[in-house]
């Protein structure tokens, strides 16, 4: 695939951000593509390897190696190369329910696992899949295509995030009747109020709902399932129900103090910046400011990550992330060789603009809360941390993390965003249709399998799986789609 020397010829090249400073003046993607020559040249480096671990999707070391869509990346790669975009497109379609997402938000495990990297740079696989998507918006090739025929069958989508969006799209082309309910007041779910828009540009996601909705999928916003909605009125009118609510329950910080003024979740913050951003450009105050404040977030992740891009642009006095875990090493260990997933420790956006701003990394390693410290009017003043050391339990083997007595450091705090995951489903949603969950709080389906104790109520993506990222989800809801249709139908067409 490709060029057989192209990896020889060419270096590896990615879209230019535009430097930190800069880029924090505004809340808009910060990336300028590729020329369509230089994009070439980068399909023109993906070898004809003979093992593509790229789009194996393989769990190795506990870890998944490349893509989990099994997208078929070395062929759309030699197609960018041969400059042959239309049919580059459908083989990233054949695989990809929302290339226009992935090629913005996913880390890349293809990337991780491609040969090219073995011993040099891997290819630039998730420039050229942003490549693709949008020369195929550019020239009509992703313009709507509604089926052709039409079933009898009804079916509800409560969530709209890329689980739900990914079942509703794949069964509307199968030629159900797919309706998408969504609590929000927006389409999108995660992918809407969940990435900020310097990641995801809200008009992207509004781009591919109204190719949906041209295609006959219908949206339902403003319906809180098991609130202002009833779950009876959906078993009534559908044939079917697919639950994608995703894992919004979010795990809190347990420590003296927690019930100051001033402290919030992470996706709470996230949240009210970008439906103030939407709703009037900050210009309404209806969100969460971090306005010259003293801000600390707590948890390492992505979505940490997410808060200290979003704060800086707010104009923070100060910056603190904590990472409970210990700093992973800057090059792989020899215990984590390719194609596994790399465990090394990796500078995000966010991470790069405080550092910009501030003059330092803004990360704390193996640190925690100890406690809050509230001022005379209950709000949050100080937080008191703690150092951590690691220690195993010699009955289970078991490695946890302990506070080294007498490490605490006070530190003046205005806000704080806790950023520490998320421990399951909101189970409202689920007692409203009566299914099960599992010891996660996640809803429980059978081995290999998306359907719940309820006979015609599904389940898929983080919902059922537990937080976990984008591209995952997008595979539940093309699975949950294939076995929903086999449902109703006796058999299934759909990849």
């Amino acid at each position: 695939m490709g060029k057989p020397t192209g990896f020889l010829e060419y270096v590896r090249k990615g879209s230019q951000a535009e430097a930190p400073l800069q880029r924090i003046q505004h809340f808009r993607e910060f990336h300028t593509p590729l020329s369509e020559e230089q994009q070439k040249e980068q399909g023109a480096r993906c070898m004809e390897c003979g093992v593509p671990f790229c789009q194996s999707g393989m769990v190795l070391n506990g870890m998944v190696s490349g893509c989990p869509l099994n997208n078929l990346i070395p062929e759309w790669n030699d197609l960018v190369y041969n400059g042959n975009w239309a049919q580059a497109y459908n083989r990233l379609k054949k695989t990809n329910s929302f290339p226009e997402f992935t090629s913005r938000v996913c880390p890349a495990p293809c990337e991780a696992a491609c040969t090219c990297g073995l011993n040099g740079d891997p290819v630039s696989i998730k420039e050229n899949e942003h490549a693709i998507i949008e020369k195929a918006y550019e020239s009509g090739k992703a313009s709507a295509r509604p089926p052709k025929l039409r079933t009898d069958k009804k079916i509800a989508v409560v969530g709209s995030g890329p689980a739900g969006l990914a079942a509703a799209d794949q069964l509307n082309k199968r030629g159900h009747n797919v309706t998408v309910f969504e609590r929000e007041d927006r389409v999108g779910g995660l992918l809407m109020y969940g990435i900020p828009n310097m990641k995801l540009e809200k008009h992207i996601i509004d781009r591919k709902i109204q190719v949906m909705k041209e295609e006959g999928v219908s949206f339902v916003t403003g319906a809180d399932i098991g609130h202002n909605y009833k779950a009876n009125r959906l078993k009534r009118d559908f044939d079917c129900i697919i639950l994608t609510c995703g894992a919004s329950n979010p795990r809190d910080i347990l420590v003296p103090g927690r019930d100051a003024e001033g402290i919030y979740f992470a996706v709470d913050f996230l949240k009210s910046t970008t439906k103030s951003l939407l709703n009037s450009g900050l210009e309404d105050g209806n969100y969460i400011s971090a306005k010259e404040k003293h801000v600390l977030v707590i948890g390492g992740g992505d979505t940490g990550n997410d808060c200290v891009g979003t704060v800086v642009r707010h104009g923070c006095a100060s910056v603190i992330q904590l990472e409970m875990m210990p700093k992973l090493p800057d090059t792989r260990a020899e215990n984590n060789t390719w194609p596994e997933w790399p465990r090394i420790c990796k500078t995000d956006y966010g991470q790069e603009e405080a550092a910009a701003v501030f003059g330092h990394d803004p990360r704390m390693y193996q640190t925690t809360v100890k406690e809050f410290v509230k001022d005379e009017n209950g709000r949050v003043c100080k937080a008191i941390l703690v150092s951590l050391m690691s220690q195993k339990d010699p009955e289970t083997n078991r490695v946890s993390m302990m506070p080294v007595e007498g490490s605490e450091k006070e530190i003046a705090v205005d806000l704080v965003l806790i950023a520490a995951g998320f421990l399951g489903a909101q189970t409202y949603v689920a007692d409203a249709f009566g299914v099960e969950l599992n010891e996660r709080s996640n809803i429980a389906t059978g081995d290999g399998s998306y359907g719940t104790n309820v006979e015609n109520v599904f389940a898929a993506g983080d919902m059922r799986r537990g937080q976990s990222l984008v591209v995952w989800a997008i595979r539940e809801g093309r699975e949950v789609a294939r076995e929903v249709d086999r449902w109703l139908m006796g058999y299934t067409n759909l990849a």
